[in-house]
């Protein structure tokens, strides 16, 4: 497919039967989690495609235009709100779902695949990960929030209703508000979707500890 985000990808072990696609944050790139492949303490026996995506490079309203890699457009945020470019969330949706696509068309199935995300990079997991048509593995939403409430509903996220979520929030973070992560992992609830929350003593950031439960909550659910 040639309009696929270009994507850092690393492989945990020969043939792998399972992927992960790991969205970064604003203004980061796809080399910024890489590194935390081998912290995850996955068993050597389970080989699973990292794909981490670089989001495009666009000018940002609230950073005064300024150019960087971003998944959305963002007009205005706080502590407790944020004002999303809804289409430009929905753009970044299609090249999630393109990814996706992507690791089918190379053998490897739609449920065997968890999508995760930091910051808006989470954003887009939880709006692109909820609303896709067929169920993924898992889903992993880090300090983040819902971009457009709007786009997710019971009838938007019947595919994966019943697919495991792992959401998590530092305590002390000063960018993406505890409330903000708070209310995404509530209203997710109350459609009925199945979230582990944890949060951790952490500003905008993640822990070894938190990256041990992402590992045990891959493992659950690619094993």
């Amino acid at each position: 497919m040639s309009n696929l985000l270009p994507c850092v990808e690393i492989e945990t072990g020969d043939n792998p039967s399972a992927a992960v696609i790991w969205l970064h944050g604003l203004g980061a790139d796809g080399h910024d989690f890489a590194p935390i492949v081998p912290e995850l303490g996955l068993p050597a026996d389970l080989a699973v495609r990292f794909v981490f995506p670089h989001a495009p490079q666009m000018p940002i309203t609230c950073n005064n235009g300024y150019v960087m890699r971003a998944w959305y457009d963002i007009v205005h945020f706080d502590q407790i709100s944020r004002q999303a470019d809804i289409e430009g969330v929905k753009t970044s949706v299609q090249s999630v779902r393109d990814l996706i696509a992507d690791q089918n068309a190379k053998g490897i199935p739609t449920h065997r695949i968890i999508l995760a995300g930091f910051s808006q990079g989470g954003a887009i997991a939880y709006t692109a990960g909820l609303t896709h048509p067929e169920a993924l593995a898992g889903i992993v939403c880090l300090s983040t929030y819902l971009p457009a409430e709007e786009l997710i509903s019971r009838e938007t996220i019947h595919g994966n209703m019943n697919t495991p979520l792992l959401a998590a929030h530092g305590s002390h973070d000063p960018v993406v508000g505890i409330t903000l992560g708070e209310k995404a992992k509530d209203y997710a609830s109350q459609l009925g979707v199945n979230v582990s929350w944890q949060t951790y003593p952490i500003q905008h950031s993640v822990c070894l500890p938190e990256i041990q439960w992402i590992g045990q909550f891959i493992q659950k659910n690619l094993a």
